[in-house]
């Protein structure tokens, strides 16, 4: 694309109908520019474009959005393996070095908007870039920004040091090597030094503009403040992998400008209208940030400056109000103060009254309710229960004032312990006197003791010294329990329903079942985070276990309430906004798994279940709830059907319609669990199939069908319970042919090899000899052709699994000579190089056991291995029996983790999610063999009396010391002698 008059007028156009409130004119502009992005130097022409001052400056920021975006997908582009995946066609290397020439002179003379925009696209061109393709850019920064500095332009200064900040931010998020460290010197040598320059000249021009007063004070600071944000994060950057010598030996100047900004206040600025307090707290966090950051990875280096910045940020803490205006500067103040406190500098937390003056001035002011807190409770309860129930609220005050306790805690735990509980029993007393004005003490005492229970080591167990669990359970949570009105004070009723799960296991059974009657009318609160708390505390208790593992509620404890409880869990997904309440669904799942599932209770709950399947299906979007949901029907189904195996066909009644749905109407995302919900009815199915399921059986075999790499699994899953169920279909028109086909696309892939063996193995498992014989040739042939081109440990231990599984069904005859039959001899040549060097490797009972009792039946029975010729394999193969059966799991298995292609693992895909209540019960090929040791001693014993003193030798010879040890001890325990 060339750049002349007939290109600024075509893109202007462009540019001016993208901003068109009407779609036609908008749409035939953004197809006309996708098209023209293919040609080279479209992202020089709309650089160019962005540069021309004659035209509008709505129409050039439109453009600079277009070349920021334009770079991103084009910059670098990955080669997709994906079929249909489009590939984009990258920018050539001769328009990259003129955009890189002109991009930096072109951001800096830009307005703010238009500024902000290249600057990002900047970034970009240096992810890639920066610093060895492109070396030209630091010192042009660096000499633009003394340029700058001379003439007090922070328009252009705050642009560069924006610049840097974001191309220097890789220093914090990427691993430490010799590469990213050589990159931070090269940067360190070129920017530390005009770092410090400009920083120093903006404290001064603070001070002076401070000093000086005037009207125009807070317009002159704004900039300024911002300038020394930006310096204090690239401060952050440069210093994040390790103390630079530079930065060490500056440090008394860069702390003491840190420790200005966070004593100084900026009235004209804090006092003034607009966000100008927002500008100065963020500078504080920054400061906060880099002073955590030293305190944590340089505490040597910055010992002579602690104490000061702890009363610092001391004494900011207790004058920085509850406005969430200031949630960020407050985190990060107490999140040093954490720091600090669990250092070897703990010490300054030691004091009279310190640790009193702290939880009364900086934690419980943060951890008290406050106005947004009840706002975010009442209009967006997921956001609320993320934070509060499932732990993601650690950059919250409530949370991180708790976590500062903890802290200081760790080194003054008693004196925390007094403090904290007398502050509790102050508040429990505030409440008594007036509960309907003083509740929010009575949940600030709450959530201090819920938030600072510690959970025991290796299970959900938590406790607490600071109150009495059974007391405190008895006197502050049961009467919120017992409140019949489950509307009132929600945000009381949440933190005691929040108690009850937390503790959980200390409640005793007859205490808490007692109580789950009124947990279920909780279920019935217009408040969607009490009726959320209520699900999730029915559901935690119902997977409280006693010390020996047994569950500690079971059916009978549930079903006097039964029917209510799972009423109310269903009327509950009606109220507004909890339509997809993952909590309500994970409990009804849970309850369900869990109750005597009768025909009573089966019927409603599996209607109750579908009318909910059939409205998420017109727009699934909440994949928690989803998943839960076809946890729920699954469970229900297999419960229902263990009890009354007649129920299956009012199951089939009942979910028909919804699979079909899902099917027809494409709804992709729940084409997994559909085919895992088949499978599940498959199995439960007694021969022969309902040729309902015959038509289901067609579409499995479609290639079409196995396209999308996401729903494999799940349809291996629904082949095999097929194959099981109904193998005499497979010699009906071809269909083990397009069986076979599937496994064969399956196996050809490093993502679904294992996939495809898990088909393979159960057409071996369920079909006769007679019918695989015809293609046993082609299927060794394609595991052949994958061995010798591109495997990898799991393809070859899958490999022997399935070798194992032939033999055990087909006898070692029909496997030597199959194999064979590919090519002449090379079934030993297998033997030698897979099987005996592998055999080890195997883990797992089941697959243990069936490589173990093949192995050894080679060994005993097949001529192939009792020829004399066949000697060395013979030795060899017992020796890895034994390694495999007589050492621990640890000492034979090296876990390496597999590598990719890359090509592969670049394809996306939706997550596969398996069902645990669809799963698909593993068969043991070899129920009649109990013990694979004893079949091995035993099998040796009768070889060996057939041939007495053959084996000895060979044994000696071959086995290592400790496995020949290994075997006269097995030996030994069953009696068997080896002649």
């Amino acid at each position: 694309m060339e750049w002349n008059a007939e290109t600024l007028q075509f893109l202007s156009q462009c540019f001016l109908h993208t901003l068109s409130p009407n779609p036609e004119p908008r749409r035939r502009a953004e197809s006309s520019l996708s098209e023209a992005a293919d040609r080279p130097n479209y992202g020089l022409a709309v650089l160019r474009l962005v540069a021309e001052p004659s035209v509008d400056e709505q129409i050039r920021q439109s453009a600079a959005v277009n070349f920021k975006n334009h770079l991103r997908v084009r910059w670098s582009t990955e080669v997709s393996r994906e079929p249909n995946a489009v590939t984009l066609i990258s920018i050539p290397e001769s328009e990259k070095e003129q955009i890189k020439t002109l991009i930096v002179p072109l951001m800096l003379s830009a307005t703010p908007r238009i500024q902000s925009q290249l600057s990002e696209a900047l970034s970009l061109i240096g992810k890639h870039d920066f610093p060895k393709k492109w070396p030209s850019l630091l010192p042009e920064l660096v000499s633009s920004l003394r340029t700058a500095s001379q003439s007090s332009d922070y328009a252009t200064i705050n642009g560069i040091l924006g610049t840097a900040n974001s191309i220097f931010k890789k220093f914090r998020y990427q691993y430490k090597t010799n590469d990213l460290l050589l990159d931070l010197k090269y940067c360190l040598d070129n920017f530390a030094a005009p770092l410090l320059e400009i920083f120093l000249k903006t404290a001064a021009l603070i001070d002076s503009v401070v000093n000086s007063g005037g009207p125009a004070v807070a317009a002159t600071l704004r900039p300024l403040i911002e300038s020394q944000r930006l310096c204090c994060r690239i401060f952050y950057s440069l210093n994040f992998q390790e103390l630079p010598e530079f930065f060490e030996d500056h440090m008394k100047e860069w702390m003491g400008e840190f420790k200005k900004y966070l004593t100084m206040r900026y009235p004209a600025l804090e006092e003034g209208s607009g966000d100008g307090l927002a500008v100065v707290d963020e500078l504080r966090a920054a400061v906060c940030e880099n002073i955590s950051l030293y305190i944590e990875k340089n505490e040597e280096e910055f010992e002579e400056y602690l104490n000061d910045f702890a009363l610092a940020v001391w004494s900011l803490l207790t004058t920085v109000s509850a406005s969430s205006s200031r949630d960020r500067l407050t985190i990060t103040a107490i999140k040093f103060l954490t720091t600090v406190s669990t250092s070897v500098h703990h010490t300054l937390f030691a004091a009279d009254n310190v640790i009193s003056q702290i939880c009364q001035g900086i934690v419980i002011p943060n951890v008290r309710l406050r106005d947004e807190d009840e706002e975010l409770f009442e209009m967006n309860y997921v956001e609320f229960v993320r934070r509060d129930m499932e732990g993601s609220d650690l950059d919250t005050r409530r949370r991180i004032a708790c976590e500062l306790l903890k802290g200081i805690a760790t080194n003054y735990k008693e004196r925390v312990t007094a403090i904290v509980s007398v502050q509790i029993q102050n508040m429990l007393g505030s409440f008594a006197t007036n509960p309907a004005v003083n509740w929010k003490d009575k949940d600030c005492a709450i959530y201090l003791v819920v938030s600072l229970a510690t959970k025991k080591a290796g299970g959900n167990s938590v406790s607490t010294d600071l109150v009495n669990v059974e007391s405190f359970f008895g006197s502050v949570i049961v009467p919120e329990l017992k409140s019949q009105d489950v509307n009132g004070f929600p945000m009381l009723k949440a933190g005691a329903l929040k108690f009850f799960t937390m503790f959980r296991n200390q409640i005793s059974k007859p205490i808490a079942i007692a109580l789950v009657p009124d947990v279920v009318r909780f279920l019935g609160s217009e408040s969607n985070v009490v009726h959320s708390y209520a699900a999730n505390c029915i559901e935690k208790l119902l997977l409280v276990k006693e010390e020996g593992g047994m569950a500690r509620y079971t059916s009978s404890d549930i079903s006097p309430f039964l029917p209510v409880l799972i009423g109310n869990l269903f009327n509950a997904l009606k109220f507004p906004d909890s339509e997809e309440n993952q909590y309500i669904m994970k409990c009804i799942m849970r309850v369900l798994g869990v109750a005597d599932i009768t025909r009573e209770v089966a019927g409603p709950c599996i209607l109750e279940l579908t009318n909910v399947l059939a409205e998420v299906c017109k727009n699934p979007k909440n994949p928690v709830f989803n998943h839960y949901l076809f946890e729920a029907v699954a469970v229900l189904v297999r419960r229902a059907c263990e009890k009354d195996a007649s129920l299956i066909s009012a199951f089939e009644g009942s979910l028909f319609p919804s699979l079909q749905t899902i099917l027809v109407n494409d709804v992709t995302e729940f084409f997994p669990y559909a085919f895992q919900l088949l499978a599940q009815l498959v199995e439960l199915n007694r021969p022969p199939i309902p040729p309902s399921y015959m038509q289901i059986f067609e579409l499995l075999l479609s290639p079409d069908s196995w396209r999308k790499t996401a729903n494999v699994p799940a349809l291996v899953r629904l082949l095999q319970a097929f194959l099981q169920k109904a193998p005499h279909e497979l010699n009906r028109e071809g269909r083990l042919s397009q069986v076979l086909g599937i496994f064969e696309r399956l196996i050809s892939s490093h993502t679904t090899d294992e996939q495809g063996f898990y088909v393979l193995n159960t057409v071996i498992e369920n079909l006769g000899y007679e019918v695989i014989a015809p293609y046993v040739s082609h299927i060794w042939a394609t595991l052949f052709g994958r061995l010798q081109k591109n495997r990898t440990v799991k393809f070859v231990k899958s490999f022997l699994i399935f070798m194992s599984l032939f033999l055990v069904k087909h006898g070692s005859t029909n496997l030597v000579d199959s194999i064979n039959a590919v090519q002449p001899n090379i079934f030993l040549v297998i033997l030698e190089q897979f099987w005996i060097p592998n055999l080890k490797l195997i883990t797992g009972a089941i697959e243990l056991k069936l490589t173990s009792v093949a192995s050894t039946r080679l060994l005993c029975e097949s001529p192939a291995l009792l020829d004399p010729t066949s000697v060395k394999q013979w030795g060899k193969l017992l020796d890895s029996i034994i390694t495999l059966l007589s050492r621990p799991e640890q000492d034979r298995v090296e876990v390496e983790p597999e590598v990719l292609d890359i090509g592969e693992t670049m394809v996306y895909a939706a997550t596969y999610v398996p069902l645990q209540n669809a799963g698909r019960k593993e068969e043991d090929p070899l129920k009649e063999i109990k013990d694979p040791k004893e079949f091995l001693v035993a099998s040796l014993a009768n070889l060996s009396a057939r041939s007495p003193g053959r084996y000895p030798q060979i044994i000696n010879e071959n086995l290592d010391q400790a496995n020949q040890t290994a075997l006269l001890q097995l030996c030994g325990t069953y009696k068997l002698p080896i002649v």
